[in-house]
């Protein structure tokens, strides 16, 4: 008799970091398969160590993932530290290094040094290439979410910083509480927000609309976009003139014409024209070449969870400083520009904002594919990522 797939978690070393990516109740169903799973103790994660616990999945230590055995699979969410060790294991996570991004090779080349694997979890698709899991609807509605909170924070605090730090919400209800109460008192300063939302049929525009929508924006305030309103290219002047813009487009390999850039929103100023204070990019890939929103050139973070868009006239479009001002008005006295800060959202893991919830809609996604783990050889959804993975080396250059 063979011996039982055991399938460790590790605990997240990300900041901020506080999903899973097993939930109790997935941990439970999978040893009642036949499955064993470890779990590192973590502090951070959303679900107590006492949940796991009490689904008889067994506690190990945190950071311990390196010593076990290499017949054990790893999984995780995020990627791992950026170190130069090479990896025995089997990994199931986000790695991010399929798509040529930022520092690509080095990540990607630690597994076959160390004779390991990746399934990266971005591309566990079915037959049909979908996704057979993402955190697509949770990140659109947590951009959403922090989008408003930025834009009311700038109604409400002209002369101060940026947004402050932002921690996790126990639930979206929490969150929604939080979001309707500012945007109560900044109507007292502007009427509500014109959002403009690219990427409206997919899963993370579709999250981005019910947080609108939940929170009381008019529905004649949203604007929904996607393929058919994109097709004649970009830029569009239609994102200057809108207060938010939430950009939800899945960055593929394709090139694709910019939707906004700083020299646009640069005439929409000289122009009265500019409306735009808010941009978030769940898409969140500043480094691709093939990166629609060329206004800035770095991520955010939880404790940083903007950055300043300078379209001051002696800036370039790829360029990024912390000085914002720009002339709005027609009627402003010449060479006298009037300030309105522009502030783009650009985090990477946007639907740690609400852990719990978001862990729990992508596990009940996963799980179908992790309960094939023990056949992963022949499953086809493995199969298909094992085979992305080869390729995917085979690709690295020397």
């Amino acid at each position: 008799m063979s011996s039982p797939t055991v399938i460790h978690l590790r605990s997240e070393c990300k900041q901020f970091e506080h999903r899973s990516a097993l939930t109790p109740t997935a941990a439970k169903s999978l040893i009642e398969h036949g499955y064993t799973v470890n779990v590192e103790r973590s502090p951070a994660r959303i679900f107590k160590d006492k949940e796991f616990e009490a689904a008889e999945a067994t506690l190990v230590p945190e950071g311990s993932w390196p010593e076990a055995p290499e017949s054990h699979l790893i999984l995780g969410l995020k990627e791992l530290p950026e170190e130069d060790t090479p990896l025995k294991h089997t990994h199931i996570q986000f790695a991010h290094c399929y798509k040529e991004q930022s520092g690509w090779q080095q990540v990607l080349r630690r597994f076959p040094r160390g004779g390991g694997t990746l399934y990266d979890l971005e591309f566990l698709t079915d037959p049909k290439g979908r996704r057979v899991a993402a955190f697509g609807s949770s990140a659109g509605y947590c951009g959403a979410a922090l989008a408003l909170l930025t834009y009311t924070h700038q109604l409400l605090n002209p002369d101060s910083p940026p947004l402050p730090a932002q921690s996790f919400y126990p639930t979206a209800p929490d969150l929604l509480k939080t979001i309707k109460s500012s945007l109560a008192s900044s109507l007292n300063h502007a009427p509500s927000p014109k959002c403009l939302i690219i990427g409206a049929l997919g899963r993370c525009g579709s999250g981005a609309i019910s947080l609108l929508k939940s929170a009381g924006i008019p529905a004649t305030d949203i604007t929904e976009w996607d393929m058919a309103e994109t097709a004649r290219g970009g830029p569009f002047d239609e994102i200057a003139e809108a207060d938010i813009f939430i950009n939800c487009v899945y960055l593929g390999n394709a090139p694709i014409p910019p939707f906004v850039t700083k020299e646009q929103l640069r005439q929409a100023g000289r122009e009265g024209r500019r409306r735009l204070r808010v941009v978030c990019d769940v898409s969140c890939d500043p480094t691709s070449p093939n990166n629609p929103v060329r206004i800035y050139d770095t991520w955010t973070s939880f404790s940083e969870p903007t950055v300043a868009v300078d379209l001051s006239e002696h800036t370039t479009d790829n360029t990024n400083t912390i000085t914002t001002t720009t002339k709005i008005n027609n009627n402003e006295q010449e060479g006298k520009p009037l300030t309105k800060p522009l502030s783009v959202i650009a985090i990477d893991h946007l639907p740690s904002l609400l852990p719990r919830e978001a862990s729990e809609e992508y596990c009940r996604d996963l799980l179908p594919s992790l309960l094939l783990l023990d056949r992963r050889h022949e499953a086809d959804v493995w199969v298909r990522a094992e085979k992305l993975f080869g390729e995917k080396v085979a690709s690295l250059p020397g």
